[in-house]
């Protein structure tokens, strides 16, 4: 793992947040950023990689279990649970809570509302760094089959939202999961601008009543 300061300036997450936002920022990113820095023999993004992984296996830390961890003193673990505590008084509530996605399964109760449709839309699916959904958007509406797409309607929104990645979705009304060569140029075309830009495309779905195909899964999307 690359140290902070092998880190480029503008890819360091406090300057991330201001660049970016702080949505875009991912759970060991987001630790890094309230630690600050490490110490002499532990970097601040290894110290907030096992901050992530702890949290991940086992919720909120109390003061004593953020002690430790190596790396973490009085001072950090001070800072941490009163972060963690503001989340707890002022977070969101239950029925508020993001949808996360780590699987192309999770993306398929976002678009029930396509997959019977008889005319083509292609979605897209702005998520934040944590892999969060933070919208869905029609982007276009073709006639049955015949839809076109280009990046800068694709990306606008997800420029506008700080999205650290994207989802496309478009169902086939005709019922067959296999993408056509339109499909996949799309998908590589998609792919590529979102390299540029710093967003990139998690995956390409195509739906239908009776199921889906992940392009990614397919192969079409490395």
């Amino acid at each position: 793992m690359k140290r902070m300061r092998e880190i480029e300036n503008l890819d360091r997450p406090r300057e991330k947040i201001a660049r970016k936002g702080v949505f875009a920022l991912s759970d060991q990113e987001l630790f890094a950023a309230i630690i600050g820095k490490g110490t002499r023999d532990h970097d601040v993004r290894e110290i907030s990689s096992r901050l992530a992984r702890q949290m991940q296996n086992g919720g909120m830390l109390s003061y004593e279990e953020l002690l430790s961890i190596e790396g973490i003193g009085p001072t950090k673990a001070s800072v941490l649970v009163a972060s963690f505590e503001l989340a707890r008084r002022y977070g969101i509530r239950p029925d508020d809570i993001p949808v996360k996605i780590t699987h192309p399964e999770d993306i398929l109760p976002l678009v029930a509302d396509i997959r019977n449709r008889m005319q083509e839309l292609f979605l897209c699916i702005t998520l934040n760094g944590a892999g969060e959904v933070i919208q869905k958007r029609i982007i276009t509406m073709g006639i049955l089959n015949h839809s076109l797409v280009h990046p800068r309607e694709v990306f606008a929104d997800a420029i506008t939202d700080r999205a650290a990645s994207i989802i496309c979705v478009h169902n086939h009304p005709s019922g067959t999961l296999t993408p056509s060569e339109q499909d996949k140029r799309v998908t590589a075309q998609l792919a590529e601008a979102g390299k540029i830009l710093g967003i990139d495309l998690l995956d390409h779905l195509v739906v239908t009543k009776s199921g889906y195909l992940s392009l990614r899964e397919e192969g079409f999307l490395v």
